[in-house]
């Protein structure tokens, strides 16, 4: 768990830079591929997410329901990870899974806001203990501050990229096609592959990770 206080970032502008999946490519430099994959509800769908790890470690992804809500001034984004038919897990990466991932996004006075972050992921793979202890100290802080350097561009690149479009906000701009929840089930952990990554020594870890 933890969060960041976001001087001149506004709940809204923060909610629109979590949902914008195109605009994602442009700060998430951990990010390989990302779209969504359907609907359920005005205020929930199904998405892919595969992510860079640092070398020699495996590239993991998600298969993901999202659902959000906003609160008011304040605004929450939860997810957790189904298995889908048509996406099961690919030879190229480890399916990791997602126990439950949140975002809350509360105002804090004028034109600022406080994002609040939990996840419980269990990234499959027998990972060392040291992997698991420098992603929890480094990486999600990491993330945190490149989200909010995220939300100070946003306004300006959305202005110049299809600035009316916003489905999070407005339902009847999604195109998605409609997902059943009964083509869904919950993705558990002990039905995947487990790689083993134990071998794997600190020192060849690559820890390069260039700023979107």
């Amino acid at each position: 768990q933890t969060r960041i206080s976001c001087k001149d970032v506004p709940a809204e502008t923060l909610y629109d830079v979590l949902h914008d999946t195109r605009y994602r490519k442009k700060w998430d430099s951990n990010m390989i591929e990302t779209y969504d994959i359907g609907r359920l509800t005005v205020n929930a769908d199904v998405g892919y997410y595969s992510w860079k790890c640092p070398s020699p470690l495996k590239n993991r992804d998600f298969v993901t329901l999202r659902s959000w809500l906003p609160l008011g001034n304040d605004y929450m984004i939860i997810n957790y990870s189904v298995k889908h038919p048509k996406y099961p897990p690919r030879k190229d990466f480890v399916r990791a899974v997602s126990l439950q991932t949140g975002y809350l996004i509360k105002a804090n006075g004028d034109g600022a806001c406080i994002l609040y972050y939990l996840t419980q992921v269990d990234p499959r793979g027998s990972l060392p203990k040291w992997v698991v202890n420098r992603v929890s100290q480094f990486v999600a802080p990491k993330a945190m501050k490149k989200i909010y350097k995220a939300g100070l561009k946003y306004p300006e690149w959305k202005r110049r990229h299809d600035p009316g479009y916003k489905p999070w906000v407005y339902p009847e701009q999604n195109t998605l096609p409609s997902v059943s929840l009964a083509e869904l089930s919950v993705q558990h952990a002990d039905s995947l592959e487990n790689i083993d990554e134990t071998g794997l020594s600190e020192d060849h870890l690559s820890t390069s990770d260039h700023e979107a």
